[in-house]
């Protein structure tokens, strides 16, 4: 018994895929099998897995839409079958690939009589359209029109203010899931006292991954989640000592002003204090990772002025970095340009 359980404990985590289908170009099926683990991790991966599959995996999809001459999103226009809302629920539909995190132009300009597709759209050469048939609208009369899109990269969905856009330009509210669905389930087997357990994973994407890609990336994602507490070192104190320690120093010094030299603020900071403590949206989040500004001590080595200089780093992410520092940390960003940047 003690020769199976050391295989048992040395035999490597194996993936197999049992089942792969396109249902269409918007509708791809895998089904997984990950084994062996013992009782009761099975659980853990299958919830890890459907939770990062969801939440963690960004996709690319319209976010705005621009039309010329209008005045709000229930406006009708002579000539075309839908009204403005009902385009931009189909736009919100459209799925897109891309491999980058810019923000993204694009158009679509017709002449009808015609019906409108996402073949029509001019994409940039890095955003891809995965179905070129999906419906857009219709144009009954010899009339042209022309709409401006934004595109971007996310995760998770965004729910956008309709009073922000002016002068023809409405959100959509974004849906950046590449994975429709996902299921699992867990297998149980054994021999006498060894017991194992096989989840089986199924994914729906809607055709920007695929399944195989998505479990990877999922993966990776949960890795790079986990990956910061291997570097956590325990002393001669317990960690809940050393955890009420830190948080007393910090409420002493969120009592204190503190100085406007960014590098003496950088030294108040722990050095490994990771931006993420910040919780800002994903895009202002992504930029600051762009612009490879990773912790607290790499912010403060910027301004307002420098920050708003990062690309596609507009001002409102700034007014959100500015506010969470001032919340959190007690600290201030000058306005001025820093000049070391």
């Amino acid at each position: 018994m003690l020769k199976n359980d050391i295989l048992i404990y040395t035999q490597g985590i194996q993936l197999r895929c049992l089942e792969l289908k396109v249902q269409g170009e918007r509708l791809h099926y895998g089904r997984f099998a990950i084994s062996p683990f013992e009782k009761g991790q099975a659980s853990t991966i299958g919830i890890a897995m459907r939770r990062a599959l969801l939440q963690e995996i960004e996709g690319t999809c319209i976010t705005c839409a621009k039309f010329r001459g209008v005045l709000h999103e229930y406006s009708t226009i002579t000539g075309l079958q839908e009204t403005l809302y009902d385009i931009s629920v189909n736009l919100k539909e459209i799925v897109l690939k891309s491999d980058s995190n810019d923000i993204w132009e694009a158009f679509l300009s017709v002449t009808g009589p015609k019906e409108v597709t996402a073949a029509d759209t001019l994409l940039p050469p890095r955003v891809k359209a995965i179905d070129k048939s999906q419906y857009i609208a219709t144009i009954t009369q010899p009339i042209s029109l022309t709409i401006e899109l934004g595109i971007e990269r996310d995760r998770g969905y965004r729910l956008e203010n309709l009073s922000k856009y002016q002068h023809g330009q409405f959100p959509i509210d974004a849906v950046f899931m590449p994975v429709r669905n996902v299921n699992y389930s867990i297998h149980v087997f054994g021999n006498g006292n060894v017991t194992q357990e096989i989840p089986f994973i199924e994914i729906w994407t809607n055709g920007s991954l695929t399944p195989h890609e998505a479990l990877l990336e999922a993966s990776t994602k949960i890795v790079d989640l986990l990956s910061p507490f291997l570097q956590i070192r325990f002393g001669n104190t317990s960690f809940l000592e050393n955890r009420k320690k830190s948080f007393d120093l910090e409420r002493s010094t969120s009592l204190q002003s503190y100085p406007s030299n960014p590098t003496k603020q950088n030294e108040m900071i722990p050095k490994n204090l990771f931006i993420d403590q910040l919780e800002l949206p994903a895009r202002a989040f992504n930029c600051l990772k762009r612009a490879k500004i990773y912790t607290i001590a790499d912010l403060l080595t910027y301004s307002r002025e420098d920050l708003s200089r990062i690309k596609n780093f507009g001002q409102k992410s700034v007014d959100q970095v500015v506010k969470e520092l001032w919340n959190r940390f007690t600290i201030e960003l000058p306005s001025e340009r820093l000049g070391n940047n």
